[in-house]
């Protein structure tokens, strides 16, 4: 489950931006995730509190906050732009569950509903970020 290589990877990153901060514990850390990266929240949220119990003792009190970033896809050619949950409407099982994995097969399986050019963007909405994280000097 590609949840637990995320929640590594804020952890990685809270860790190495307390450093920076000379932070002795992290108190609350914000995720804010893609609509597009459609990750299990349920899932995410438990391997980061397991991965915080072991990965150090500045991570032992922490509370995580999640927000959604929702997604938005613009056409290059006409500059329509459309969200992803217009376009999941027409997304098979298969096709969705693909983009669950790699985002990037949007492209794919996507096409701008006005002109029909499969040549667009990702404006908003793909990926996990670590926006704020909170703790004490």
């Amino acid at each position: 489950m590609h949840e637990w290589a995320l929640a590594e990877s804020v952890l990685t990153a809270a860790l190495d931006a307390a450093k920076t901060q000379y932070l002795k514990t992290i108190t609350e850390i914000t995720v804010e995730v893609g609509e597009l990266q459609q990750i299990e929240k349920e899932i995410f949220l438990f391997a980061l509190k397991q991965l915080s119990k072991s990965q150090s003792p500045l991570l032992k009190t922490v509370k995580f906050h999640f927000k959604t970033q929702k997604s938005t896809l613009k056409c290059t050619v006409c500059g329509n732009e459309w969200t992803y949950q217009d376009m999941k409407q027409n997304l098979d099982e298969k096709e969705s569950e693909a983009i669950h994995f790699i985002p990037e097969v949007v492209f794919v399986h996507a096409r701008c509903p006005r002109c029909k050019s499969p040549d667009f963007e990702i404006a908003k909405g793909r990926g996990v970020t670590l926006r704020t994280i909170k703790g004490t000097r």
